[in-house]
């Protein structure tokens, strides 16, 4: 068993929100919860929908109807509601002078909205779309970063009875098509550019671009002049004063159509409803979060990855004020994201182990140059950590008294699987527990169960907010998630469940590398690369060998403390044999400038060992940067 870096005082437990839920269900301690929910879920489900207090229209009849079989499980069958008015309406009415989202600019310009004022700008924009044909269950995409008019307009298009599809703004004008069609979105609401380390990057321009292979009815802009599209703060003037009927929708109402890419064709559209997304998302901000009423949270992320959703609909269901920052988180210094959270009091920050390993780079002097006495935890996911930047995330930005609430889930599940809650002791890159109600197991490959050993991580039952199958897919959802294992949704991650009870990832199960019969995560090689000084990332995949079966190519960012050559390769080659054992002594290092990422900085490895291949990589429209793959084209012509 390793060393627990977080161990929780008293105070801690007593004032946690899921000793709160466990004192409503009548039992004790958080793993009393998690007991209860893996032996009764339908009493678990329906007594914490209740303690969530999400306002609903008609209340649900029955919790749970598997009758169409698991992957089409359905949930609070007879209940009514509405996600905006259960996340911003009700909150208008009993609180509206409470912020409800505050925006600092890269410019360093800060701008907020109470729930009252946020409810009314959600009204005005829901007539705005009714004026221009939207309708219940039309699509309308959202292609803005996380911010005031992001935030207004999924619960506009959620309280018309319409379906919001964030797209991340950064996407190309195929990615983006491509999304447009597969939904036939009748609306899309972009901003006419954003700010990327002072520079001005165009996004209408590019949705376009996307419009022109797949055409839009209408198009909203936010900023800018100098175009033929209604204009978003126009459309808000000139409903100034009026505002949309709240549709109620049955529960099981779709709400979002979140996409995701596969290793090949097209990407996916995971669709989401009210009733199960709301009350699995305000349940993980309750318990992963930890969030009080008056706390001021903010996830560094964007609307079209599935944490904007996330701490978007989790903090205003909590009545909680959501912090957006929409710049560079080092720029125009280093300390950047420190100061944010400084400035604006944040009581909950969430980030990605790559972006701390990238800030980690920059020392510690930085972070503990600002006050950061208003965190009580920092929130985790994208990737499985390595323990250097865990550690220095915990002992030195958070002064060895904040806790790092790892969680794991995804697009398809809606939310979380996996996370910690603060009233258990964490060990470095643990992931806790499942996250109550999330009936979770490891097995191999004949479907045993097992304990303290890499294994495919499974769910057994399903959860509120499973994706109710993939957009106009509903045999390409079977294949991907119910085939592998009869009646389990595999989920392509390779997890540890250790007999302590705490469970660990090491990375995706198709990145697996099977090293003369051996069978190791990429996350192993990785780790021990960048536990050398002069390694900020890495990343390593399997080729095929004649002789072992795969040999491991790896390739590394440093961070500017020395230059590559013999000898650091040497160095870094005998910190993996030193942690992983000599037959696991990688074929190739090489150093690159950047490797490959989606927006959420996952390193897409299944890319890397395409172009190595010489193969057709699939679907890149999430990637952050294709040009690394370019770079990794070319240093992998040398041979060391």
């Amino acid at each position: 068993m390793s060393e627990h870096l977080w161990i929780p005082d008293a105070e801690t437990i007593d004032q946690a929100q899921s000793t709160a839920l466990a004192r409503h269900l009548g039992v004790e301690t958080y793993e009393d919860v998690l007991a209860l929910a893996r032996a009764e879920p339908e009493r678990f489900w329906d007594e914490t929908t209740r303690w969530l207090e999400l306002d609903w229209q008609t209340s649900w009849s029955t919790v749970l109807d598997t009758s169409a079989g698991l992957p089409w499980a359905t949930w609070f069958g007879g209940g009514r509601l509405n996600l905006a008015w259960s996340c911003v309406g009700q909150h208008a009415e009993r609180r509206g002078t409470h912020e409800a989202i505050v925006v600092e600019h890269e410019d360093g310009s800060v701008e907020t909205r109470t729930f009252a004022e946020l409810w009314d700008e959600v009204g005005q924009l829901g007539l705005a779309l009714q004026d221009l044909g939207v309708g219940k269950g039309d699509r309308v995409a959202v292609v803005l970063p996380m911010g005031v008019e992001a935030t207004a307009a999924i619960y506009a298009t959620a309280r018309i009875g319409a379906i919001a599809v964030p797209i991340f703004s950064g996407f190309s004008a195929a990615a983006i098509a491509a999304r447009f069609e597969d939904c036939t979105v009748k609306v899309v609401i972009a901003q006419d550019e954003s700010a990327r380390r002072g520079r001005a990057v165009p996004v209408r321009a590019t949705v376009e671009e996307a419009m022109a292979i797949s055409p839009v009815a209408h198009t909203i802009i936010v900023g800018g002049s100098n175009h033929a599209h209604h204009d978003y703060a126009t459309l808000i003037t000139n409903h100034d004063g009026a505002a949309c009927e709240t549709v109620w929708v049955d529960s099981e109402h779709p709400a979002f159509i979140c996409y995701t890419s596969g290793t090949t064709g097209k990407p996916k559209g995971a669709v989401h409803v009210h009733g199960g997304l709301l009350v699995k998302l305000a349940l993980e901000a309750r318990l992963a979060a930890n969030l009080r009423p008056d706390d001021r949270a903010m996830w560094f992320t964007d609307m079209g990855w599935i944490m904007g959703p996330w701490i978007t609909i989790g903090t205003h269901a909590s009545g909680v004020t959501m912090v957006c920052f929409d710049g560079a988180p080092d720029w125009p210094d280093p300390a950047r994201l420190w100061q944010v959270a400084e400035r604006h009091r944040l009581t909950f920050l969430g980030i990605s182990p790559t972006l701390i390993r990238a800030l980690q780079s920059h020392g510690d002097e930085l972070p503990r140059s600002v006050d950061l006495s208003a965190l009580r935890a920092f929130g985790s996911t994208g990737e499985p950590w390595n323990p250097e930047p865990y550690t220095w995330l915990f002992r030195v930005v958070g002064d060895s008294r904040i806790p790092i609430v790892n969680i794991s889930g995804g697009t398809e599940i809606g939310a979380v699987i996996l996370g910690c809650d603060v009233t258990l002791p964490m060990t470095a890159c643990s992931l806790g527990r499942p996250i109550p109600g999330m009936d979770v197991d490891v097995l191999d490959p004949d479907g045993n169960s097992l304990v303290d050993e890499v294994g495919e991580l499974v769910i057994r039952r399903p959860w509120p907010s499973m994706t109710r199958g993939l957009w106009n897919a509903p045999d390409r959802y079977l294949e991907t998630y119910w085939n592998r294992y009869d009646g389990l949704w595999t989920h392509g991650d390779w997890a540890t469940h250790e007999q302590d009870g705490e469970w660990f990832l090491h990375g995706r199960s198709d990145d697996t590398l099977n090293i003369a019969g051996k069978r190791v995560g990429p996350a192993e090689f990785e780790s021990a690369l960048v536990s050398d000084p002069a390694v900020a990332e890495a990343c390593a995949v399997g080729i095929p060998h004649p002789i072992k079966g795969e040999a491991v190519h790896c390739f590394v960012v440093l961070n500017g403390s020395e230059a590559f050559d013999d000898a650091l390769a040497l160095r870094l080659r005998q910190a993996i044999e030193r942690d992983l054992g000599p037959a696991f002594r990688p074929e190739r290092i090489l150093a690159v400038t950047e490797l490959p990422k989606t927006r959420s900085q996952k390193i897409v490895r299944r890319a890397v060992r395409a172009v190595l291949l010489d193969e057709d990589p699939g679907d890149l429209s999430t990637l952050e940067n294709p040009s690394a793959l370019v770079g990794i084209r070319a240093v992998s012509r040398i041979t060391l």
